[in-house]
């Protein structure tokens, strides 16, 4: 063990946000070991594979470290190419080599041209939950402040911004209730549209242990996922029927009058009107599921787990399979109405649990990098545009350059043949990134920064909770931060901190009302278990336990009525046919996988994008491999698993790797109200390989 110093700090991987320590090799500067200390309030001393062994990219042969800029950018631009020169090296046949200064120059002249030309309005600025608060706070003050546009965006905009929407519309606060050992509390579960252990191990950990011991959880998803296996009430639903079913679940609570008569009247609006227009509902009476074959006995269950929810302290979990649909928003409505019948929020062992995806796309959405919300979720000067409306303004040429932190743009987003044509009309794109994923090749300057793992800074998790990360190795590049301060003072502005702590410091002033008591000193006495925010003389580990954070406190109901569309229209007029597509994540690999495809014990275990297919439709898939084709476009050739996990006429699929083109497929279809792609559900074509 000489040279070994163990090093605390947070994982780089999901919204879990798991503390965790490193064994480094100081001499060497090298990750030996990743684990979690045993008292680790999040982890509680466990880490899934990710965390233990997807530290290999840190110091990987292909990691990006010399800016570059490219060839036919300078050749476009003489002017920026005269002034560069000097610093450029070649590269290869599409980049030069350059410095940091030279890169950061190149950049703020074209940006300097193209508002001259275009307006304020021709730059956005899109990501950040990849990087620290610190960072995600300084993109948008760079962008609104001092280059005077308002178009600033994150991906939030593919997960959870439904979550942000229904809840901050329902109940005031677009974020987690409860710590997550309040699972420990709870006497039912209600997971929906998450595929926990796969995505979101730890809390899943804790989810398995009282439902093993309780036989207290229902699981609704379109596919059998592991956590079927430990729940009382095994619920598969058909596609797009999550606003149907949690519908049916509030209809029979008020139909059963299992409702809190004095919860309701002390501390909500508008439930008369919700319950009239639920009653009035067809398609919200649970029975409505007899006509629907192969699920009529949905019906029944239904009312058994409204009945259980509703009499005992519940917490509902949901994940993408809820946001990711045209109906999010008001999904997110529908399980906040829930809570908000039967009590079920603003105590230990009851809330609502939306299970975030990024380690820090909390945090990002907390510093305001979202179009409409300025930090601390006020409101800006002026709103901008949100990511799909930008890439329409691409095409109608009005956004000229579009400035990317961490965000694999070209890969993750939907609709990629209309993405590939906008990313073509732009006259410049800056990524800042730790390898060349599918956007830093698209780009014209491509700058290397720390990873999280070589970088201070605070990231939020799912549960609000505020970890200060340290840093395990050094490295000389910079952090995104501090790329962002050299651009501003050459676009004119001030920005002139001299560590992360300074940015910080200036958040706590900024967002005082979730972050004026986390300083630095105070998040470093707490490393291991981390703050709650709101932090002022206390952090807030149970939020609405007095009254909501709406304007006037109260918790409002807000009624959507599910409408019937393709699965479930099929079903009903007896014509279901072809096949349903759905995407989600394995347990091995972590979104675009640009940094767990670079450890091989993780790699190795799942180094493509498999198709999952039902036994009942294997006749229809006799090749080893077959391509998805919807009307927007076609996946690369993916390999056929049969199994006896998913229902006929429904196939799944991982989205990891972008050679698979998976997002190919989906088109413009997305949630009505925040934008979100509905990537939960398309029909395909099959073509055999």
């Amino acid at each position: 063990m000489e040279n070994i110093e163990t090093i605390d700090s947070v994982c780089t991987y999901c919204g879990v946000g798991c503390d965790i320590a490193a064994n480094v090799d100081t001499k060497e500067n090298k990750i030996v070991k990743i684990f979690a200390h045993p008292d680790g309030v999040v982890s509680q001393g466990k880490l899934c594979i990710k965390g233990k062994y997807g530290f290999d990219f840190v110091d990987a042969e292909d990691r990006l470290r010399i800016p570059r800029i490219r060839k036919s950018f300078l050749e476009k631009n003489p002017a920026i190419k005269e002034v560069v020169a000097s610093a450029l090296k070649e590269y290869d046949d599409t980049w030069y080599e350059t410095d940091l200064d030279a890169a950061t120059t190149a950049c703020a002249m074209k940006l300097k041209e193209l508002q001259e030309t275009y307006g304020r309005k021709s730059v956005a600025s899109i990501g950040g939950a990849r990087t620290s608060c610190e960072s995600s706070y300084l993109f948008q003050k760079f962008t609104r402040h001092t280059l005077n546009s308002p178009h600033v965006d994150n991906c939030a905009r593919v997960c959870h911004s439904p979550s942000l929407k229904g809840m901050r519309a329902t109940i005031g606060e677009g974020a987690a209730t409860n710590p997550y050992n309040d699972i420990y509390n709870v006497e039912f579960m209600v997971v929906i549209g998450s595929n926990t252990t796969e995505a979101h191990p730890i809390i899943a950990n804790r989810i398995l242990d009282v439902a093993r011991e309780n036989d207290n959880l229902a699981v609704f998803d379109v596919r059998e996922i592991k956590l079927h296996r430990f729940a009382k009430y095994k619920a598969i639903i058909p596609h797009e029927a999550n606003l149907m079913v949690l519908n049916m679940l509030a209809y029979t609570i008020i139909d059963e009058e299992l409702y809190d008569e004095s919860f309701i009247a002390d501390r909500t609006k508008g439930f008369l009107e919700f319950k009239e227009k639920i009653l009035n509902d067809p398609y919200a009476k649970p029975e409505f599921f007899e006509q629907i074959e192969g699920y009529e006995h949905m019906g029944k269950m239904i009312r058994k787990v409204a009945r259980e929810y509703a009499l005992k302290k519940s917490m509902i979990f949901w994940g993408l399979g809820i946001t990711e649909h045209l109906d999010g928003s008001y999904a997110v409505m529908a399980i906040t109405h829930l809570a908000l019948m039967t009590g079920n929020v603003g105590k230990s062992g009851a809330g609502l649990m939306p299970l975030r995806g990024q380690n820090n796309v909390q945090g990002t959405c907390d510093m305001g990098m979202l179009p409409y919300y300025d930090p601390d979720y006020q409101e800006p000067k002026e709103v901008g545009l949100m990511t799909p409306q930008l890439v329409d303004e691409m095409l109608e040429g009005r956004l000229k350059a579009v400035l990317n932190i961490g965000e694999d743009l070209t890969h993750i987003h939907p609709n990629l043949n209309k993405i590939d044509k906008a990313f073509n009309e732009l006259e410049l794109l800056f990524v800042q990134e730790l390898f060349m994923t599918d956007v830093a090749e698209r780009a014209d300057i491509v700058v290397g920064v720390k990873s999280a793992y070589e970088k201070t800074g605070v990231y939020v998790n799912a549960m609000r909770r505020l970890h200060l990360s340290q840093p395990l190795v050094k490295s000389d590049l910079p952090d995104d931060w501090e790329v962002l301060q050299i651009l501003d003072n050459k676009m004119g502005g001030s920005a002139n901190y001299a560590t992360s702590q300074d940015v910080w410091d200036e958040v706590r002033e900024v967002a005082y009302r979730r972050f004026s008591g986390a300083d630095y000193h105070r998040l470093e006495k707490h490393r291991k278990r981390g703050l709650q925010w709101p932090v002022h003389t206390e952090d807030t580990p149970i939020l609405h336990q007095l009254d909501f954070r709406t304007p006037d406190g109260y918790g409002y109901f807000k009624y959507k009525q599910y409408e019937p569309r393709n699965m479930v229209e099929e079903i009903l007029g007896n014509k279901l046919s072809g096949f349903y597509l759905t995407t989600g994540r394995t347990l091995a690999h972590y979104n675009n996988a640009a940094q767990t495809k670079r450890s091989e014990k993780l790699n190795d275990r799942y180094d493509e994008d498999v198709l999952l297919v039902s036994e009942a439709d294997a006749e229809h898939f006799t090749t080893e491999k077959v391509i998805l084709k919807s009307e927007f476009g076609e996946s690369t050739p993916l390999t056929v698993k049969i199994t006896d996990k998913i229902k006929p006429n429904t196939l799944f699929v991982t989205f990891h790797h972008a050679k698979s083109k998976i997002n190919n497929l989906f088109g413009d279809a997305r949630d009505e109200l925040i934008l979100t792609a509905a990537f939960k559900s398309i029909k395909v074509d099959v073509i055999k390989c």
